[in-house]
């Protein structure tokens, strides 16, 4: 069976899970099917904020300020975290085989979502390691890492999706840009 790539975005209300909260989780899973993008199943789900977490002033003047949309598309029916936490793992269990996690940066949403499914009793369906996609873009660039940012891709690898920090709609966005930059890099494989 060939790899499930799960794209994740978490939108959030500060910079690391524990103190702050993860508000909104947005999945999309993609795979290769004859040379083909293939969009099989997205998810996406609002939490309520943690006992005792509060907004980190920054990210409230600095992003949700500023994204009004997204903040109000971010707390429309939050639902409880271990629940919620725990849908998300049986979505991700659901597809069997090898998924491997996807982020942009990956760093930033693979921990909230760590942590969330460890804090809550669950196993991570992901283990503990993600896939990032600037880094990805860095050894298919040839290029340093500070280098491999969206501006110096090629126009041709991005999805005609709008980002909207709306994190199921970034999570489909980035997967569909991965799922075109691993097409063209290993096209003689598949």
């Amino acid at each position: 069976m060939s790899e499930i790539y799960v794209s994740v975005d978490v939108e959030t209300d500060g910079p690391i899970p524990g103190p702050h909260s993860m508000l909104s989780l947005g999945a999309a899973a993609y795979a290769e099917r004859n040379r083909n993008v293939v969009l099989l199943s997205a998810f996406e789900v609002n939490f309520e904020t943690l006992p005792g977490a509060t907004m980190h002033p920054l990210t409230k003047s600095e992003f949700w300020d500023k994204h009004p949309e997204a903040w109000e598309a971010a707390r429309t029916n939050p639902q409880d975290p271990k629940k919620a936490i725990g849908e998300f793992v049986d979505w991700v269990n659901s597809f069997g085989g090898k998924v491997v996690c996807v982020g942009y940066p990956a760093t930033f949403d693979f921990l909230f979502i760590y942590w969330y499914t460890i804090f809550f009793g669950f196993e991570s369906p992901f283990s503990f390691s993600a896939l990032d996609i600037k880094s990805y873009v860095s050894a298919v660039l040839k290029k340093p890492y500070r280098e491999s940012t969206k501006r110096n891709m090629p126009n041709r690898w991005f999805p005609k999706q709008k980002h909207t920090h709306i994190a199921v709609d970034d999570a489909k966005e980035q997967g569909a840009l991965f799922m075109n930059i691993l097409l063209e890099h290993t096209q003689n494989r598949f």
